[in-house]
Formats: structure tokens, sequence, C-alpha cells
């Protein structure tokens, strides 16, 4: 369906222009050359800006990036068989696309369109800068194992908080499946194709600005499998799109606090957002379906655990407990099934 559906310029210019967000705040030493050849990385001769850097730890790109994708068809996200990672964004200066690729322990970073320079200028927060594994002590033989076997793990911290926030709304109360389909159709048929070279075969899409997300039809919300509280929900963070983009400055708990005050978003939504937008170590899930019977399962053998045990269970990890519940999740270490997987739903179909 890639690339059917133009976008409807009289949506947005003809009723108000786009929403503001927040302007950009200015880096004081960025590495970036232009199409001149003075980068590193390729792409120079089409336009794109260019960075290396350095980290001074190991890092695993798909690894660190691997949370911001949402479903292995997710368009504003693509991985390619050499190893880089291409994500799509809507920064505060406008839609920008970024290439990032790691070879001898330098990272190289290639961007094109209006936020190049604002996705390069944060490339190293991007990719854990912020982050602070140090601060981690494992408690469990299970949580160690899993660290060590993963020395390239850092959180991601995009400075970014709708990106993360319109997603994890549609995850609310679905399967995955359901989400990511409703993600991909709304991103492709609203959004804005990526700027830059075609990422792997093309069809990459920076998700909509926040008028053009108010501005769906109902029935367009219907036929991607989004139900009227959930897109009620995004309707609501959308128009009060700047206040949610300022909580980038604020600390954790008071990010979360401002995004709870929109009717729709609760714990789970907020905690979802912030351990992307702000690399959130201590923002542990709750209220997820899954979750606690996992990390029950592996740290006391009790698949039927509930928030209540999963949170005494992570009390050792005051401070990290998401870092610690990643870890957990990719140790591999879950309850084997005992009913069938839950069918996926579809009320486009209705």
């Amino acid at each position: 369906m890639a690339g059917r559906f133009e976008q409807r310029p009289t949506r947005t210019t003809m009723r108000g222009g786009r929403a503001g967000v927040p302007s950009p705040r200015p880096a004081p030493d960025t590495l970036i050359g232009t199409g001149t050849g003075t980068g590193t990385g390729t792409g120079a001769g089409l336009g794109g800006r260019t960075r290396s850097w350095v980290p001074p730890w190991p890092l695993d790109l798909r690894l660190v990036l691997g949370p911001l994708r949402r479903g292995p068809a997710d368009p504003t996200f693509r991985a390619t068989p050499d190893g880089s990672v291409w994500r799509a964004s809507l920064t505060p200066v406008g839609p920008g696309t970024l290439r990032v690729s790691a070879c001898a322990g330098v990272v190289h970073g290639e961007a094109w369109g209006p936020g190049a320079e604002w996705l390069l200028d944060r490339l190293p927060r991007m990719l854990g800068e912020a982050d602070d594994p140090g601060a981690f002590e494992p408690r469990h033989r299970l949580v160690a194992m899993s660290r060590h076997r993963r020395p390239g793990l850092r959180l991601t911290c995009t400075g970014l908080v709708l990106e993360s926030l319109i997603p994890s709304i549609l995850e609310q109360k679905v399967t995955v499946d359901e989400a990511y389909r409703a993600w991909r159709a709304l991103v492709r048929r609203y959004g804005m194709p990526a700027p830059g070279p075609p990422a792997g075969g093309g069809g990459m899409f920076v998700m909509p600005e926040p008028r053009v997300w108010s501005l769906i039809p109902s029935w367009e919300w219907h036929r991607a499998g989004v139900d009227n509280k959930r897109a009620s929900t995004i309707l609501r963070a959308v128009r009060v799109a700047r206040r949610m983009e300022e909580a980038v400055a604020l600390d954790v708990p008071a990010a979360r606090e401002r995004l709870e005050k929109v009717p729709g978003i609760g714990p789970w939504t907020s905690a979802e957002t912030v351990q992307r937008s702000h690399g959130a170590a201590d923002a542990v899930t709750v209220g997820d379906l899954n979750l606690p019977g996992i990390i029950g399962y592996a740290l006391a053998g009790n698949r039927d655990a509930d928030d209540t045990v999963m949170l005494e269970l992570l009390e050792p990890y005051a401070g990290q407990r998401h870092r610690a519940a990643r870890l957990i999740l990719l140790s591999g270490r879950t309850p084997p099934r005992r009913h069938p997987k839950r069918s996926r739903g579809d009320i486009g179909r209705l």
C-alpha cells in the first residue's frame, strides 16, 4: 500500500496550517558536514548531512534503537542487511530521515530533510550517551547473565514525545499485531514521504503532523482498526502537542504527570513513552497484560504474578527497574504458553 495515497495538502493548508512544536536548542559543538565531502559516510552527493562519533563504550545499534520500531513493517523505521538503521522522524524543525551505521567503533550518521541537523545534533543521546548502565547492579543470576551477553545495550533517549506517545496509545488494550497494523495504515495514509534517498527499497514515511492527526475522519480511524476510545485519546493529545513535546525538558516524574493529565493516558502509556523519549531507566511498565507474568516466572517461577508481585521482585533494582525488566525480556526466559495465541481483531471489517 505504500505510496498509493498522496498526502492531501488542503487538509493542512486551507484550514490553519500545522500545529506548533517547541523550537530546537542549538548544539554547541556539532560535527556536521554538508554534501561537499567534508563529512563521513555516504549520501553526500544527495544533499545529506553527515556526522561521525566515537562512543567510549561498546554499542549495539539494533539493540539500542530496537524499542523505537513498531513492528516488522514500521514505515518510520528500517534495519537494512548492511547493519544500518534508518529512522524517519518529525522533529521540531520539520521532517528528517536519519541513517545510522557503525564500523570499527565509529558511528556514522547521515541525515536528510529540514530536520537533518536536529537529528545529528542529538545522535549521541539517541544512542545512550545520557544513560548510565554503571549504576545498575544485577541481583539475580539470570539478569547478570543477560547483561553480560549484551554489553552494547543502552537506553535510547529520542527527545521526541509524540512519536512514542501516539503508537503507545494505539497499543492500549489490543494485541501488538492490531496496534502495528493501525500505526502502519495511518502513517502511510496521512504521513509524509521520508526525505532523502530510498532506504532499503523506499516506502518510509514521517508520521503525520499534529494538525493532520486531528483532521483524520472518524471512518479512517475505524478502517485502521482503532476504536473511538483510543482515537479520542490521540486527538486530545495532539490538541496540546506543544505541551506534550515540552515534557522533554522535565524530569521523568514531572513528564509522566503532564502526560497523564490528558484523559485516556495512564501509567502504562506514560511509562512506555518516557522509556523512549527520556531514556527513563526506572519507568517500569505497570498494567501490562504479559509483563508481570514474564518477570514473575523469570525471577521466582511464578507465572501468575500480578503488578504488585512484579514490583516487589523488581524492588532491589529501584532506580533501574526498566533496565532490569528489559534484560529479563532479552534473556528469553518466558513461561510456556498455556492457551492459544489471542486472535487478532479488526474492527475495520465491521
